[in-house]
């Protein structure tokens, strides 16, 4: 796989090696079912309907047996590397993968596996707003909700000023020089980050946040799951009634 030209290529990497359990069972919940397919086709199928992107990588448990048994899109390139044990570790495995084909301003684009739902037109939106951005930015939505601090007795101690606060999501994209080399001083250092824009923090960088939609959930548990289904459901009710 290479690529030509100096215009910024866009690269899309999954982590998917978790092996959680909260939502019971045998099966990891990127490969539970929803709606008839694995909750890890759906992310890949949403994510293969962006114009322009170049390949998918697939970050996998060492371990995984569910992976050669799920539906999966055929376009674009779709690469897999070992995951390895945070999600900061593989999301640099699949930066590694990708060192010989990306270039230094290229976009990667970072999707949790247990996000199907997100909408191709927040994303599209995200690459709109970031494209002349040095760095890169992220999906995320303004807290709602009033705020509170708890002391280490689980009593509030705090109502924090919410009005500057936002909740993560994903996708996150950033060029991938400054995020192979943020994520690579994170490790080395070995500060746990739990997403790539907080190694971008670290090393110093701001990241643009860009509102997305509520229905962008991250599924943790059964109940996601179900609200989930839903959520698909209005989706492609939305777009059938676009079309007619």
């Amino acid at each position: 796989m290479t690529t030509s030209g100096n215009a910024a290529k866009l690269w899309a990497v999954v982590p998917a090696a978790g092996i959680g359990r909260r939502m019971g069972g045998d099966c990891p919940k990127q490969y539970i079912k929803l709606s008839g397919q694995p909750v890890l086709s759906h992310t890949l199928s949403r994510l293969a309907g962006l114009d322009g992107l170049s390949a998918i990588v697939v970050a996998l448990h060492k371990d995984d047996r569910e992976w050669e048994t799920i539906a999966k899109p055929a376009q674009p390139d779709l690469l897999t590397v070992t995951g390895g044990e945070e999600r900061c570790h593989s999301v640099f495995n699949a930066l590694e993968a990708l060192k010989p084909d990306a270039g230094p301003d290229d976009w990667v684009l970072v999707h949790d596996a247990a996000r199907p739902c997100v909408r191709l037109a927040d994303i599209n939106r995200l690459l709109k707003k970031i494209n002349d951005h040095p760095a890169g930015g992220l999906l995320a939505l303004k807290m709602t909700d009033t705020v509170k601090l708890a002391n280490s007795d689980g009593q509030v101690s705090e109502t924090v000023d919410r009005s500057r606060l936002w909740r993560a999501l994903t996708p996150q994209v950033f060029r991938y020089r400054i995020l192979h080399a943020a994520l690579h001083a994170a490790i080395e250092q070995k500060r746990l980050v739990t997403d790539e824009a907080q190694a971008l923090e670290s090393a110093g960088y701001q990241a643009l946040l860009v509102e997305g939609n509520s229905d962008n959930i991250k599924i943790t548990t059964q109940q996601d799951l179900l609200i989930a289904a839903l959520y698909l459901q209005n989706q492609s009710d939305t777009k059938t009634s676009e079309i007619q």
